[in-house]
C-alpha cells in the first residue's frame, strides 16, 4: 500500500514546490534587490560624483542603476561605469533621447563607444522625438517613419550585445499601442518596452487593458505615486490613490523584470527621494500582504 502511495506523494510535493516557487517569484518582484535607482544623477542637490553615488546606493541596498545624464556628465561616463563595477552595482540602463536622425548624434556614438569599451551588456532607454510634419502622416506612415530611428539604434546596440527599451515620455512614440506596432513592424529581438508610471497620467484608465499586451516585451517598470483622477498627478509612491491598483496588477502577473524607483523632483537630495519612495512602496506591500518582498527591506543607514 505504501509503495502505491509514495509516487503520488512525491508528485504532490513537487507540485506544491513548483507552486511555492512561482508564488515566491511573483512576490519578490518588488523585493529590494530587484529595485533600480532612476532619475537621480541630474536630480541631486548634493551633485554626487560617481563614487559618492555608488556609495549612496550601497547604503540603501540598491544594486541596480539606470543612468540618466546631462551634457556636463559626458566626461565622466567611464568613471561612472568603473565605480559601479567596483561597488557591485549593475548598470541596468543608460538614458538616451533620440531625434529623427540618431546616426548624426555624437552623444549616441559616445554612449555606444563607452559601453563597448567596458564590455557592458545593458539597455538603452530611449524616447523618440519625431521630425517636422510627423502629425500629418497616417498611422502606418508614422510607424514606418519612427521605426527608421528605432531600427538604427537597435541595430547598433545589437552589435555590442545590448538592448533598446522604448520609453514612454510623452507623444506618439510613448503610447503603448504605438510601441507594440513598431516592435511588430521591425521584428528586432533586442527591442523591448520600459513602462513609466510617471508618464502614464493620461493612460491610467487603459492600463488594465494594455498591460497584458506589453507584458511579454517589458524590460522594466518604473513606479511613482499617481493621485487624483484623469489625468493623474505624479506624487511619491504611496501617496496616490491609483498606483496601488497598478502595482497589484503587476504583482499578480508573470512579470519577472526589475522595478525602478525615482527621485526626479521629489526631494532635493536624491538619497532622501529614493528613501521616500521605498518607504511608500513598503506601505503598499504591507497593505497587499507581500511578506516575501517585505522581508528584503532592512532599516537604511
Amino acid at each position: 500500500m505504501l509503495k502505491k502511495i509514495k509516487p503520488y506523494a512525491v508528485l504532490l510535493i513537487l507540485l506544491c514546490s513548483v507552486s511555492f516557487v512561482r508564488q515566491q517569484n511573483r512576490q519578490n518582484v518588488f523585493a529590494r534587490e530587484n529595485l533600480i535607482a532612476w532619475c537621480i544623477v541630474p536630480f541631486d542637490s548634493k551633485e554626487r560624483n560617481a563614487a559618492q553615488r555608488a556609495e549612496m546606493l550601497n547604503r540603501l541596498g540598491i544594486t541596480k542603476l539606470a543612468y540618466d545624464w546631462r551634457e556636463k556628465h559626458i566626461p565622466y561616463f567611464d568613471e561612472e561605469i568603473k565605480q559601479l563595477k567596483s561597488h557591485g552595482i549593475a548598470l541596468q540602463a543608460f538614458w538616451y533621447a533620440s531625434g529623427p536622425s540618431p546616426e548624426k548624434d555624437e552623444n549616441l556614438q559616445t554612449i555606444l563607444a563607452v559601453l563597448k569599451r567596458h564590455n557592458v551588456k545593458t539597455q538603452l532607454w530611449s524616447m523618440f522625438i519625431p521630425g517636422s510634419g510627423f502629425d500629418t502622416l497616417t498611422q502606418q506612415q508614422k510607424i514606418e517613419k519612427m521605426s527608421v530611428a528605432v531600427a538604427y539604434i537597435a541595430d547598433r546596440l545589437n552589435e555590442i550585445g545590448c538592448t533598446l527599451g522604448l520609453y514612454n515620455h510623452g507623444g506618439w512614440s510613448s503610447e503603448p499601442e504605438n510601441q507594440l506596432a513598431m516592435i511588430e513592424y521591425l521584428k528586432r529581438p533586442n527591442i523591448g518596452i520600459v513602462y513609466n508610471f510617471s508618464h502614464s497620467e493620461e493612460q491610467i484608465h487603459r492600463f488594465p487593458e494594455f498591460y497584458p499586451k506589453i507584458l511579454p516585451h517589458l524590460l522594466a517598470i518604473n513606479i511613482t505615486g499617481l493621485k487624483g483622477g484623469y489625468p493623474a498627478q505624479v506624487v511619491p509612491v504611496g501617496e496616490g490613490n491609483i498606483e496601488a491598483k497598478m502595482i497589484d496588477i503587476i504583482r499578480k502577473s508573470n512579470y519577472k523584470g526589475p522595478i525602478g524607483i525615482i527621485n526626479e523632483n521629489f526631494a532635493p537630495d536624491a538619497e532622501d527621494g529614493l528613501k521616500w519612495n521605498m518607504e511608500g512602496l513598503m506601505k503598499i506591500l504591507t497593505d497587499q500582504r507581500d511578506k516575501e518582498a517585505l522581508k528584503t527591506y532592512r532599516q537604511t543607514k
